[in-house]
């Protein structure tokens, strides 16, 4: 009987653990097994309307690919892009020609596009935004994870690439999981804009 009943909970235990799972499209990816070496958002966007509810990320300090320091407070009073990629991810290589349309379109109402490089070496990032024509920074976050964690909890970057919008406070107005759509991004851009 005992048998039984420790099989019965056993099975019953399984069921539970792959239902948990099955809609889990980011547990899924990691399970496929095939080697594509990120985890790709589904294009979810968040938006936070209520200004009273946005929340300000933890403050942060980080060195570009080619050394210069960059705060968070170094972002007050823009509208800040933060793209965290890295060179070897198919959909961040996708996105960064229109990321860069964006910055320079929107440079003079105050956009600021920065990328958080959360992989690679200052070399690699360097030599990606020559070949790829970047001309917006990117920080180096692989070795100290400051900016990653300083968003974690408000709209952990839990997905690469992964986008967040900071209005001119600071506080974190919008995320987008996945491949930013320019389209959605620009929109969104546009709204912190006419809030001046």
């Amino acid at each position: 009987m005992k048998r039984v009943i420790g099989l019965a909970l056993a099975a019953t235990l399984a069921l539970t653990l792959s239902a948990c799972g099955a809609n889990d499209p980011l547990a899924n990816q990691f399970k496929s097994g095939d080697n594509k070496n990120y985890i790709a958002g589904d294009g979810t966007v968040s938006e936070f309307r209520d200004l009273a509810s946005r929340k300000t990320g933890a403050a942060w300090v980080s060195k570009t690919a080619d050394g210069a320091t960059i705060r968070s407070s170094d972002l007050l009073g823009k509208i800040a892009v933060l793209n965290f990629w890295y060179a070897g991810c198919a959909p961040c290589r996708a996105e960064t020609p229109d990321l860069d349309k964006l910055a320079n379109k929107y440079a003079s109402k105050g956009l600021l596009v920065l990328g958080v490089d959360v992989r690679d070496s200052a070399e690699t990032a360097l030599a990606f935004g020559r070949t790829h024509k970047i001309g917006y920074p990117s920080v180096m976050d692989a070795e100290s994870g400051s900016v990653v964690f300083a968003y974690t909890g408000i709209v952990t970057p839990d997905a690469v690439p992964t986008t967040i919008v900071l209005d001119r406070q600071g506080r974190v107005a919008a995320r987008i999981i996945g491949r930013v759509e320019p389209d959605i991004l620009e929109a969104i851009l546009k709204t912190e804009i006419a809030r001046q």
